[in-house]
């Protein structure tokens, strides 16, 4: 009890006095089961929509329907092998979960039961009474992944390009959904995210599918009334991300309303969801995304969500002869360039940074989770009317929101054709930093925190070399897991940088709350014909003392496989805190020793530190963490020189 008195004027300066009453009188509102009465679990005065009506007068989507698409390339065998395989698990109960790994869902599975836990939760309690953090329960998210409904997107790609009609599988999969999912009961209407997703994936099948068989009046109405009961649950609670989420799922549910508003216009709510829905993703874009181009989320992953959510709005806008306003376009096109800056070409991949929950919303190609470029390619197609990269399998995302793209897979694949060149870059706004050479990059995090942190992580330092992450951010794993785990994802431990203790920069509040954030004090980034320098400055342990400094230079060889870090933590001696050990923690790839890379640090007289070593996790995708091997350097004093270079360089 005292210790939350003593957070709790932290935790309103964080969120902002508005949105903490917001947030209060929503928990009192639910707590007194006022909330519940605003969600009804009894639908009346369903408005009637003919299928026909709707195929008439619907809005245009990115397609018309099935019948006005053509196979744009035949498949290579062996990716067309591995889309077969894909919609057989599918079709037999196997489900790829956070776009990681697959689990066994089974033919008939109830939509209600945690895989993960094995808990089951009750489908007929209204949401308002459903915890979504509940050690019981287990991971929410594991119930919520198949009722994103983003495994269609296998199905229609096969339907396609195999030329098998999957309709009847698609259409008995969202039926089924509807019957065992009673209207605003259950964990699936616990999120207005999850609603809004499962509401634009139904819509892309639906406009598939306008003209099949399967598509029965029966069936439509039978969906089309869950989307709009849905549609109004979105509607009636979009307040609760606008104003104490802010975050991408605010923008994920504006955009539904947008889409139903503008693709739905027989509902009576429609040209009003379109208008709001249209004003608020404006907002939220220009809020969320920094002036720099950089994501308030911090984190690549949810970065990459909001490029396809932004590439979904401004396409169906200018296909149904509406636009955003300029200067929204402006801020994506810098968003664009950021993280095209902070791609490896070879791979498409960017750093593991920040929050990643496995997201990737609309999947409409073959490519790997981690590879960015046919979110960036569609996007940047959007913006400037061209594609971002040469041909490969990542243009099918073009192909698919009508954006061209027919020869993404008979060409052969190369890195980029890119529009700009990549160089060294500075984000100040939201604190990135890029140094860039031909051969190889480093990314450097060092920021303020203008909107909550996910991660404790300020001035780590990732390093890359032709598609190989060097040194690298371990991941996040699970938002809802044991309090080690989480501590060491969420904390500095994960993360290539110094460590006070086992302290984390920033006091750890409950589940996705900070307490004391960190703060840039100053970033510069300088080149000349030899070195690209980076040197940062951030406030830290400020939950600790006060007047607590980390300084960090990184030096980049232009010429060589060589970097120099040094590293300084000022203001950390005080009686209390001066016996904690000083630790700079390295997170090598495993090839790092095998490929002649070698790591030493020095102290401030010069004697070499011994390189310490204990097990530590990686991970890879949500849900997902292999046990790899952390490097670690631990002196009393406060400054380390450290030198990563090749042997054989």
């Amino acid at each position: 009890m005292l210790r939350t008195l003593q957070t709790l004027p932290l935790l309103v300066r964080n969120m902002g006095w508005r949105a903490f009453r917001f947030r209060a009188g929503y928990e009192l509102r639910k707590r007194t089961g006022l909330l519940r009465r605003q969600f009804p679990v009894a639908t009346t005065g369903t408005p009637s929509l003919p299928l026909a009506d709707w195929q008439r007068t619907g809005g245009t989507f990115f397609f018309g329907s099935k019948k006005d698409l053509s196979p744009p390339f035949p498949l290579p065998a062996d990716a067309l092998r591995e889309l077969r395989t894909q919609v057989e698990r599918i079709k037999s109960g196997q489900l790829l979960f956070f776009n990681t790994f697959y689990l066994s869902l089974g033919p008939a599975y109830d939509w209600q039961t945690n895989p993960d836990s094995g808990f089951r939760y009750d489908a007929g309690r209204h949401w308002t009474g459903i915890r979504d953090l509940d050690p019981a329960s287990g991971d929410i998210k594991y119930v919520w992944e198949k009722s994103r409904f983003t495994f269609l997107y296998p199905l229609l790609r096969y339907d396609l390009l195999g030329g098998e009609d999957q309709s009847e599988f698609v259409f008995a999969q969202i039926t089924d959904w509807i019957r065992n999912n009673p209207l605003n009961c259950g964990p699936n209407y616990v999120c207005s995210q999850e609603i809004s997703l499962r509401l634009l994936n139904w819509t892309f099948a639906l406009y598939y599918y306008r003209d099949a068989p399967a598509l029965t009046e029966t069936v439509f109405a039978t969906i089309i009334g869950s989307l709009y009961w849905q549609a109004r649950h979105v509607a009636a609670n979009i307040q609760f991300s606008r104003l104490t989420v802010r975050n991408n799922h605010a923008i994920t549910e504006c955009l539904c309303l947008y889409v139903v508003g503008l693709l739905y216009p027989s509902f009576p709510e429609s040209p009003a969801w379109r208008a709001s829905g249209k004003r608020w993703v404006e907002e939220e874009g220009l809020y969320q995304v920094y002036p720099d181009g950089s994501y308030l989320q911090f984190s690549t992953n949810y970065h990459r969500v909001v490029v396809q959510l932004f590439t979904w709005a401004f396409r169906l806008a200018e296909v149904n002869g509406d636009r955003f306003p300029e200067p929204l376009y402006d801020r994506l096109r810098l968003s664009l360039d950021l993280l095209y800056q902070l791609q490896d070409l070879p791979t498409g991949h960017l750093p593991n940074y920040g929050a990643n929950d496995g997201a990737l919303f609309f999947r409409l190609n073959g490519c790997a989770y981690r590879d960015f470029r046919p979110q960036l390619d569609a996007l940047h197609a959007v913006l400037h009317g061209r594609p971002l990269y040469g041909p490969g399998p990542w243009q099918e995302d073009r192909f698919w929101l009508g954006l061209g793209g027919e020869t993404a897979a008979t060409e052969t694949p190369v890195a980029a054709t890119p529009a700009a060149p990549q160089a060294s870059k500075s984000y100040g706004h939201g604190g990135f930093y890029v140094l860039r050479d031909p051969a190889k990059f480093a990314f450097i995090r060092c920021g303020n925190h203008p909107d909550r942190p996910s991660q404790a992580d300020n001035l780590h330092l990732d390093l890359w070399l032709n598609g190989l992450n060097l040194l690298r951010d371990a991941g996040s794993y699970k938002y809802n897991t044991t309090p080690d785990l989480l501590q060491f994802f969420m904390g500095t431990a994960s993360h290539n940088t110094v460590q006070l203790g086992d302290h984390d920069q920033m006091q750890k509040g409950g589940r996705f709350i900070w307490y004391h954030w960190s703060r840039a004090v100053e970033a510069t980034v300088a080149e000349d014909d030899e070195w690209i320098t980076f040197r940062g400055k951030a406030h830290v342990y400020r939950h600790l003392h006060p007047a607590i400094f980390h300084t960090r230079q990184v030096r980049q060889h232009k010429a060589q496989f060589r970097w120099e870090i040094e590293d300084w933590l000022d203001g950390a001696n005080t009686p209390a805190l001066a016996a904690l050990p000083r630790k700079q923690l390295w997170h090598p790839h495993p090839q790092f020793a095998a490929l002649g890379f070698r790591l030493e640090a020095r102290d401030a007289a010069g004697n070499a530190l011994p390189v310490q070593t204990r097990e530590g996790w990686y991970s890879p995708g949500y849900g997902v963490k292999e046990p790899t091997e952390q490097w670690w350097f631990a002196q009393p004093g406060n400054y380390f020189r450290t030198v990563i270079w090749r042997k054989d360089a």
